[in-house]
């Protein structure tokens, strides 16, 4: 194991962090939304909002972790505060800092850890935002970015905490305070909104991703087994996808992904659900249609995409199931997919019904 070495501004480090009183504070919301946030959106099941004291590391948030604190020489967190950029571990076990590292072979068991550092307006580094699995993986620009935003919120929040320890001494400056307060939390509510919304939707088309299109689809079933409603499940896949990627390149692909999500937008019945499911596939969910009612909705859908004169060509092929009594989603979900590939046998842009 490598402890990461002590920084260059130490002193002025630990000044900074004092000023702020948050050490031992007690828990708060509004940072545990913004790690709740962060973990949504890099779909990590641990994490934390870490302050870096001389000897120890203190969770001002933590979720998934066994303890409030550890000790410095073992912190992942303490390598984050070396600089003042992303800092990321995709595999502790395959790095020689962390293999041995006690918080990589026992409880939790680390193996991925991205930080984002919490900089204050002086440069110095406090602690930082972080997610952390159990399991060794990547993650996205756009997860990068998300990371990076919501540590500067962390650094907002804490600007706030210092301005109100400051302005409680200046009674008669209440109101200016009360103003700048109100710009600020407002500020935090936008972002949170935005990042909120970065969790639940896919960054490419704007529609919802799988995570929540499966939330939506659980919802679905429950209520349709509840009431004994209609309800039907359509998958659908863009024909020759990759084809199209190979012969004009991943942005022409990106294009026709979006352009393929607005028809399909504009051709939703009342009360359906539209998901980017992954790669060339869009999933949909049709509550109060039996599934030849979903036919003829997703047949308009086929229709539209072909009249789009797209050059080249675009189609697509469309799988769709209905509910029955005792069904599962995972049931659901399978006989869509037969669906989906009986259309495909059967010569691609076309609709195929699985009941």
């Amino acid at each position: 194991m490598i402890s990461a070495p002590v920084p260059e501004n130490e002193d002025q480090r630990l000044a900074a962090l004092g000023r702020y009183e948050i050490l031992d504070s007690i828990p708060e919301r509004s940072y545990q939304d913004l790690l709740t946030i962060a973990a949504g959106i890099c779909g990590t099941p641990m994490g934390a909002i870490s302050m870096i004291d001389s000897q120890r590391q203190w969770f001002k948030a933590q979720k998934g972790l066994p303890v409030q604190e550890t000790s410095r020489d073992v912190a992942f967190c303490a390598h984050a505060i070396l600089g003042d950029e992303l800092f990321v571990v995709p595999d502790a076990l395959a790095d020689d800092r962390f293999h041995d590292n006690p918080l990589v072979t026992g409880n939790p068991g680390i193996r991925f850890y991205a930080g984002a550092p919490l900089v204050t307006k002086g440069g110095e580094a406090l602690g930082a935002l972080c997610v952390i699995d159990d399991q060794p993986r990547e993650i996205s620009d756009t997860q990068r970015q998300a990371l990076v935003a919501l540590s500067r919120q962390v650094v907002a929040l804490l600007e706030l905490r210092l301005a109100h320890k400051e302005l409680r001494n200046h009674l008669g400056e209440r109101e200016w305070y009360e103003r700048i307060l109100h710009i600020r939390e407002q500020e935090l509510r936008d972002e949170n909104r935005h990042l909120s919304k970065m969790s639940r939707t896919d960054a490419l088309t704007g529609l919802l991703n799988r995570r929540t299109f499966n939330s939506a689809i659980e919802g679905a079933v429950a209520a349709a087994a509840s009431d004994r409603s209609s309800l039907a499940l359509a998958i659908i896949d863009i024909d020759f996808f990759k084809a199209l990627n190979d012969a004009f390149g991943h942005p022409a692909g990106d294009a026709a992904l979006v352009e393929i999500a607005r028809t399909l937008e504009s051709q939703m019945p009342s009360g359906a659900t539209l998901a980017r499911f992954g790669g060339e596939e869009f999933a949909v969910v049709l509550p109060g249609h039996g599934a030849g009612g979903a036919v003829l909705a997703c047949e308009r859908m086929r229709q539209a995409v072909q009249q789009l004169g797209h050059e080249p060509p675009l189609t697509i092929s469309v799988g769709v199931a209905g509910f029955r009594s005792g069904d599962a989603v995972s049931d659901i979900y399978s006989r869509a997919d037969a669906a989906l590939y009986a259309a495909k046998r059967g010569g691609r842009n076309r609709v195929e019904m699985n009941e």
